[in-house]
Order: C-alpha cells, then sequence, then structure tokens
C-alpha cells in the first residue's frame, strides 16, 4: 500500500475506491483583513482550526490543509490544537497567485488516490461537519460531476468535484477558484439546499470579523 508523508509527518493509506478526499484552503496573505485570519479566534478557537475540527468531524476519508501565507506559524497553531492528527498540512508555495494556485496543490497532492475532492474555504463560518455530510449525501450517489451547497436559492460552499475534472482544475489561474465550472458543466451540477437555519458567512474584513464577535444590538 502506498503512503504520502505530509509537512507534519503523518502518513495515509490508500483509501478505499470512490473515497472523498476534503481539501481545506487556507494559504491567503488575507490582504484586506490586515492580519492573518486564519488565527483570528472564533469564540476559543483560531479560525483554521474551527473549520478542521468541523473536517475530522465529518465523513471525510482523507483530510488535506492547504497552507501558504506563514505557513510554519499556522502548521504550529494547528498541531497545538490538534496533536493526534487525522489530518495532513501540505504547502502551496505559489500562494500569492491566488485560490487557484491552493486548488491546483491540492489536487495534485489527492488526484492518484481519491475520486472526489471537496474543495473547504477555512473563512466560510457556515461550513460545519452537517453541511459537508449533507454535500456527500446528496452528490455522491447522483451521479453528477460536480457539486455544491445553496443557500438561500443561491450556490454557497462547500463545493465538491468528481476526478475526472481535476484537470480542469489544475488548469485554473487567479483568484476566482472554480465558478466557471459551475457555469460551463450546468447540466452536470447537483445543487443541495443547506436547509433552514444557514446563512453564509464570510470573512474576509474587520468589518466581516467585528460583526461575527460582537453582539447583536437589541431590537
Amino acid at each position: 500500500m502506498r503512503e504520502k508523508p505530509d509537512l507534519l509527518g503523518r502518513r495515509s493509506l490508500r483509501p478505499p475506491q470512490g473515497a472523498t478526499a476534503g481539501l481545506i484552503l487556507a494559504a491567503g496573505q488575507s490582504t484586506r483583513m490586515g492580519r492573518p485570519k486564519q488565527l483570528l479566534p472564533v469564540g476559543n478557537t483560531p479560525l483554521i482550526c474551527r473549520i478542521l475540527g468541523e473536517a475530522l468531524s465529518s465523513r471525510l476519508e482523507r483530510i488535506v490543509v492547504v497552507l501558504g501565507h506563514r505557513a510554519k506559524e499556522v502548521a504550529r497553531v494547528i498541531a497545538q490544537h490538534y496533536p493526534k492528527g487525522g489530518y495532513e498540512v501540505i504547502v502551496n508555495d505559489k500562494y500569492a497567485e491566488g485560490m487557484a494556485s491552493s486548488i491546483r496543490t491540492g489536487i495534485n497532492f489527492i488526484k492518484d488516490d481519491y475520486e472526489h475532492a471537496m474543495v473547504l474555504l477555512a473563512d466560510m463560518l457556515h461550513i460545519d461537519s452537517q453541511l459537508i455530510n449533507r454535500l456527500l449525501k446528496n452528490y455522491l450517489p447522483s451521479g453528477k460531476a460536480l457539486g455544491a451547497i445553496t443557500i438561500n436559492g443561491r450556490r454557497s460552499h462547500p463545493v465538491i468535484f468528481r476526478r475526472d475534472l481535476y484537470q480542469d482544475l489544475l488548469s485554473l489561474k487567479g483568484d476566482t477558484g472554480a465558478r466557471a465550472l459551475f457555469t460551463t458543466l450546468e447540466g452536470q451540477v447537483c445543487l443541495v439546499p443547506a436547509g433552514p437555519g444557514y446563512q453564509e458567512m464570510d470573512v474576509d474584513t474587520p468589518e466581516d470579523y467585528g460583526r461575527l464577535i460582537l453582539p447583536k444590538a437589541p431590537q
């Protein structure tokens, strides 16, 4: 059985057929935030550790964290919160090129062994283990090439891709992610409503973070 080492020294065995790997993208420079948002506290947990905890509690067969900007610092924080492992950390040296470079890094790492790849953005705070599992439960039997959660009728995150789209993902450039694939392959998309109680929460700016941590004023 083939093994692959990661940045932190853990190893993963070849997965069962049809398995899904989760790619947590957390390599960005956080230029709009002005400080590494991967390390911002959400309650008592750094933002990057919150999404990792949700992924670890899900039905994903493998979890890979893609770091870039200040990777060693972020990796140390992750190891402190999750010393028992269950995940792998890899580094995208080309993180300054944008999100597409992190997608390419993650896909290259898992492409030989995993039939599906789910992309999880660390700064999307509505993503939890139940949402991950909901997407898996509905997408995997659908036979579709790609899938996504929808919130209030709009496509959101997480998103998932079948292996035959990996080459398309490896061709991505810039900071736009894979949104174009959802347009060009509209008939092959499995859209899964998040269900009641979910609101999209994307933390990009100090204002976004302030709304997250400050209590709402009484009506």
